[in-house]
């Protein structure tokens, strides 16, 4: 059978794929600001519907922006959130990504309290000293977590991305996040998972970085 493919030099295969999703999506209204991080979802997953359940607080793109210039690090719940963040752009704005859910002193504190890893390395990273964003790709109970601290008043994060995937417990926590006054970017809904969490982050990096490497 013969196929018909696209000629398309390797380099050019990125630029392409962004010309297909902004000729796909055509007229649908985006939050102006936001078209990038939206685009970045869609290229990652091929799923049209993050035009639509991406959900932005007030302000937030720039709020983070602002908070990457300034040094933010990035907390993720997944190391393969963590792997997919680009650390270089991060690290020539000053900041750093970290994941404590494979810590042993997480994994005993879960055991301890009888709680889950993605709860305990919430409360860990809670303790750092720096301005923080949290990138939330997997587990409802980190965001769960995440919204019991700032409403004791111990943290204030510069920005959550909620984006858990699964059905359990999903969009509850997702609509904990959405009902606090902390900047958020939440993928509402079921969908999201560890990429589309670190595509958020890539794609506010690459704003202010302006490339890829």
């Amino acid at each position: 059978m013969k196929v018909n493919l696209e000629k398309v030099l390797p380099r050019d295969i990125e630029n392409r794929s962004f010309e297909i999703i902004t000729q796909e999506l055509g007229d649908t209204p985006l939050i102006p600001g936001t078209e990038l991080i939206v685009k970045r979802c869609i290229h990652t997953s091929a799923d049209f519907d993050y035009a639509k359940n991406l959900r932005f607080s007030e302000g937030a793109v720039e709020k983070a922006l602002n908070a990457l210039k300034n040094g933010a690090c990035i907390v993720t719940d997944t190391q393969m959130a963590k792997a997919g963040i680009n650390k270089k752009a991060l690290a020539r704005l000053g900041g750093e990504v970290f994941c404590f859910m494979s810590d042993e002193d997480v994994a005993a504190t879960a055991r301890e309290h009888g709680t889950t890893r993605a709860t305990a390395s919430m409360d860990k990273a809670a303790a750092l000293k720096k301005p923080l964003i949290f990138a939330i790709g997997n587990a409802p109970t980190a965001l769960v977590r995440l919204y019991e601290l700032m409403e004791e008043g111990s943290l204030r994060p510069e920005l959550i991305i909620g984006a858990p995937v699964g059905f359990v417990n999903v969009v509850q926590s997702k609509e904990l996040i959405m009902e606090t006054d902390v900047p958020y970017i939440v993928a509402a809904g079921r969908k999201g998972g560890s990429n589309i969490a670190a595509c958020i982050c890539n794609a506010l990096l690459y704003m202010l970085n302006n490339d890829r490497n």
